[in-house]
């Protein structure tokens, strides 16, 4: 079995279609004998958002604003922390409850920075990167706002 072909160590992508976590974190850190951490964090569609059924998420972005504005967000991490690499991989268009919606991961040497660094770019991503969700319930379709929690992670950092 041969390794994983690498990629570049700092990277965002934009899809419709799902991810293999298994595949894409063995890319992230492949060829790189200095990382001693992965650190990932995977979220996925809820079926229950804010007292409501939710039967499906649609998520929209704005093609080249959303991507540069991720690669700021781990530009901030990079300034922050030593890390070697980080990927985030988010989905968009229609996703029904338990599927993966998006994939932050982070190398460093040490585990206390890959930690940091991956909470600070999720934080970051929930509030500031351009998406717009829309949940169909049994009520009817609706736009869900960044959450009141969300704001307030991002005060740990210095922002909001």
């Amino acid at each position: 079995m041969s390794a994983p072909a690498a990629v570049k160590p700092f990277q965002v992508r934009i899809q419709e279609w799902d991810f293999d976590l298994t595949a894409e974190l063995a890319k992230l850190r492949a060829d790189n004998p200095k990382v001693g951490a992965v650190v990932g964090f995977v979220g996925t569609v809820r079926d229950l958002n804010e007292g409501a059924e939710v039967a499906q998420m649609e998520l929209e972005h704005y093609p080249g604003m959303t991507e540069q504005s991720i690669a700021a967000i781990i530009e901030q991490a990079r300034q922050r922390w030593p890390i070697y690499g980080a990927l985030v991989i988010h989905r968009v268009g229609p996703l029904q409850p338990l599927e993966q919606i998006v994939l932050v991961a982070v190398t460093s040497a040490h585990r206390g920075e890959a930690f940091a660094a991956c909470e600070f770019i999720i934080d970051y991503l929930k509030t500031e990167a351009p998406f717009w969700k829309k949940e169909q319930t049994p009520e009817g379709a609706r736009w869900v706002d960044a959450r009141v929690s969300d704001e307030t992670a991002l005060k740990k950092w210095g922002g909001a």
